[in-house]
């Protein structure tokens, strides 16, 4: 309908956080959740907290289902949410706002990643944008994970300020980061094998490496304290397990690794190291902020 607003949520399992996210959209027109078989109470709890719901079969990973919880929405506007997100009151008043005006197709959204307690302010967590609110017809998900949409029409950036954001309490333990890890590098793994990617075992130390120094250092991590360190840890883990499953899919095909080369590799990137811990921070450079996205995109 016209100028009305559906909240769709997709959730698997989520009976911790779902209420919480519901009842944060109680101000929109609707709210439908597409549940994908949980065995828990998150379907009853939905429900109860207001909620319509709807059934999808079950998929590795929630982009494979956004667009069909989109399609079950009655309304023109569509605000997309995590069943561990919840939207603030101020970031409700500016899209009811910005949907009279009508002026855009849709909306880039900062979220606040609050990960084992903390407000994760660097590192590439903020302002951690996404597209979520748009006109139903001009965003649509493709099959790659963690990918954005495909948009049409005149898009908005919100600003990113703290009272526009979508809180995401997002990990909340090791344990839940690894389990999350698994599924994701196992999708990640098969999105390299189809796009020709063949396994080199001088990337399981170029890649995750690249990516610590991307977070910690280029992305400030450093900021965030011991957090930023360990989540900067636990990024270059992800990427070191996604090429290993890359190895695993092509039945762990010996390859020759003479002593000589493993020095080498490891020499350049302790090369790498040291020019980050002599240059320290520097985040502010616009250049060095354009290599390391440039860097982030060919892994």
């Amino acid at each position: 309908m016209p100028g009305k607003i559906s909240v769709v949520i997709n959730t698997l399992n989520d009976d911790t956080t779902i209420s919480r996210a519901v009842k944060s959209a109680s101000w929109a027109n609707e709210v439908v959740v597409c549940d994908m078989h949980s065995e828990d109470k998150t379907v009853e709890i939905a429900k109860k907290s207001g909620a319509r719901v709807v059934d999808h079969e079950r998929q590795k990973y929630v982009e494979l289902a956004r667009n069909f919880n989109i399609s079950q929405s009655k309304n023109e506007w569509v605000l997309i949410l995590d069943p561990d997100e919840e939207i603030p009151s101020t970031l409700a008043e500016k899209l009811t706002d910005l949907v009279q005006k009508d002026e855009v197709s849709y909306m880039e959204i900062p979220r606040k990643n609050i990960i084992f307690g903390k407000w994760m302010q660097d590192s590439m967590w903020w302002p951690d944008y996404n597209i979520r609110f748009f006109k139903k017809g001009s965003v649509r998900w493709g099959d790659e994970i963690h990918r954005p949409p495909k948009t049409e029409g005149k898009g908005l950036k919100l600003p990113d300020e703290e009272k526009y954001a979508l809180n995401h309490y997002h990990y909340t333990s090791i344990s839940q980061f690894i389990e999350r890890m698994n599924r994701y590098s196992s999708a990640q793994a098969e999105e390299l094998q189809k796009g020709g990617y063949k396994f080199h075992w001088p990337d399981l130390i170029t890649k995750p490496l690249s990516e610590f120094l991307g977070r910690y250092f280029a992305n400030s991590g450093f900021k965030d304290g011991l957090h930023g360190l360990a989540l900067s840890l636990l990024q270059a883990f992800s990427f070191l397990t996604v090429y290993l499953k890359v190895w695993e899919m092509e039945k762990f095909t010996q390859q020759e690794v003479r002593l000589s080369e493993v020095k080498n590799v490891s020499q350049k990137a302790g090369q790498e190291i040291k020019y980050w811990f002599k240059y320290g921070d520097l985040s502010s450079n616009p250049v060095v902020n354009l290599a390391q996205r440039i860097r982030n995109k060919l892994l």
